[in-house]
């Protein structure tokens, strides 16, 4: 049976503090093609604008203008609920408010469908369609980068809540005296296992340690942690098997709270694969109560950072009639 939606194509941008990743994506055939370049966020918001256009422009050389649907963001900090604007994402200097779609389609000359969606919720949704999510009618997407990053997919579904900030999985607190994560919350998962707090605990375990890899390096990232693990080094194996222990801890209150049983783990730590998973595999169950430990899993993205992307871009590849409803994945 031929496809219907076989000729529907959206792009799909990933706005990050560093770079933004853009990508020209077909409903059923995933990635088309995909392009890179810098955010310059230090350039203040117009310029940033810009570079999102430039990036969104350079895909839609590639797709006949009745073919393309929209344009779907993810980006970190804070999207309204009509999915239209975003105000104050970290690391863009200056930045308070814009709504995108008027602004990219000003710059565009062009009248083009815009959906913004937080970037752990377009990450889920991506694996929810193309990734390691897709088996699974409900999961929960766990990013590991700079921050921690969470989303929840419920009965094929994207999770929003209330306003739709649901998912901040990364400030949930493992101990209520521990340190504090960026936003101030104390014994907060991404005060462990986010990128700067789990850097700052390499260099003090692994760069003075004679039997590592890594000894006498500074600012050692998280990739070179799990770059020197997957070489056997045995003090950065530890590393990670207590950061997999931590992020276990939490998993375990998500079964608890939400009954649901399964995990995505994606961003660049979870490039460490079973280094990591396999201590929170471990974890878990002594944090879940026993009724709920039938059929828990935790599972590595098999798309690593196309899933954001790729969830972007399936924003538009829905039935748009409620602006408002969930994103269906099928």
């Amino acid at each position: 049976m031929s496809d219907p939606h076989g000729t529907a194509y959206a792009i799909g941008i990933d706005l990050g503090g560093t770079n933004i990743k853009a990508a020209l994506v077909n409903r059923t055939r995933g990635l088309v093609r995909s392009t890179c370049i810098e955010t310059g966020s230090e350039n203040g918001p117009d310029f940033v604008m810009r570079q999102i256009a430039t990036a969104a422009r350079e895909m839609m050389e590639h797709v006949l203008p009745h073919q393309l649907r929209g344009i779907g963001i993810g980006a970190p900090g804070t999207i309204n609920w009509d999915r239209t604007t975003l105000a104050h994402p970290p690391n863009i200097p200056g930045w308070e408010s814009i709504d995108l779609g008027l602004a990219l389609q000003q710059l565009l000359r062009k009248k083009i469908r815009v959906i913004v969606e937080n970037d752990a919720n377009a990450a889920a949704l991506g694996s929810a369609r193309f990734g390691a999510g897709k088996p699974y009618k409900s999961f929960i997407m766990v990013t590991l980068g700079t921050g921690v990053g969470g989303a929840i997919i419920h009965n094929g579904r994207i999770f929003r809540g209330t306003t739709g900030a649901a998912g901040e999985l990364g400030h949930m607190s493992i101990h209520y005296d521990g340190p504090k994560d960026g936003a101030g919350v104390s014994g907060a998962i991404e005060a462990y296992v986010g990128q700067h707090y789990l850097s700052r605990r390499a260099e003090r375990c692994l760069a003075s340690r004679s039997d590592s890899l890594l000894s006498g390096k500074t600012s050692l990232s998280p990739a070179a942690v799990a770059e020197a693990a997957l070489k056997g080094d045995k003090a950065a194996q530890g590393l990670l098997a207590w950061a997999g222990h931590k992020l276990g801890c939490v998993l375990g209150s998500c079964v608890n709270l939400l009954d649901i049983r399964v995990f995505v783990i994606g961003g660049g730590v979870s490039a460490a694969g079973d280094l990591i998973l396999e201590p929170a595999r471990r974890t878990i169950l002594d944090y879940i109560k026993p009724g709920m430990q039938a059929g828990v899993k935790v599972v590595q993205e098999t798309r690593g950072n196309e899933v954001g992307t790729l969830g972007a871009a399936s924003l538009l590849f829905n039935d748009l009639t409620d602006k408002h409803a969930a994103v269906p994945v099928g």
